[in-house]
C-alpha cells in the first residue's frame, strides 16, 4: 500500500501497537469505521480475548474498529473487499487487467455506492493504495 499517512492515521496507529501489541503500516477510513489490517496470523491476538482490545479501541476513538487481515496478492482481493463492506454483500467480483469490477444487486449497489458517493470514493481510494487498480461498481 502506498500514500501518505497523516498526523491522524498516525496516532490510530500508535495507540492500535501500544493496546494491542501488534504493529501495522494499514489503517483507513470507511463507513464512519476506522479499519487495521495486520498479516493474517495476527489478526486474532490483534483483536484481543473477547474482543477486548477491539472494544478498548472503540472505547478510546469513539468509533467503530474493524481488524482485518492485509491482502497478500491479488488473488485475496475478493475477501479483501467483503471483510471490509460487511454486513452488505456483492455476487460478484471480477479482476481484469487494470480494473476490479464488483458486481452488486440494486439494493446493494445503492448502499456501497453511498450517500454522495462517500463510500464509493473511500473505496476506490482503498483499492488503489493496496492494488494499483481502478474500482467499478455494476
Amino acid at each position: 500500500m502506498e500514500g501518505t499517512i497523516n498526523m491522524q492515521s498516525m496516532r490510530h496507529l500508535n495507540l492500535f501497537s501500544k493496546i494491542t501489541r501488534v504493529d501495522t503500516r494499514f489503517s483507513f477510513p470507511y463507513n464512519e469505521t476506522i479499519i487495521f489490517c495486520v498479516p493474517r496470523h495476527l489478526v486474532s491476538k490483534a483483536i484481543g480475548e473477547n474482543g477486548k482490545n477491539s472494544k478498548q479501541l472503540n472505547q478510546i476513538l469513539g468509533k467503530k474498529i474493524k481488524i482485518i487481515s492485509v491482502p497478500e496478492g491479488i488473488e485475496d482481493v475478493k475477501e479483501f473487499v467483503k471483510s471490509i463492506i460487511e454486513p452488505l454483500d456483492f455476487r460478484d467480483l471480477d479482476v481484469a487487467e487494470n480494473e476490479i469490477i464488483i458486481h452488486a444487486g440494486s439494493k446493494n449497489k445503492a448502499a456501497l455506492i453511498g450517500r454522495e458517493k462517500r463510500r464509493f470514493l473511500e473505496m476506490k481510494q482503498i483499492i488503489k493504495d493496496f492494488f494499483k487498480k481502478e474500482l467499478k461498481i455494476v
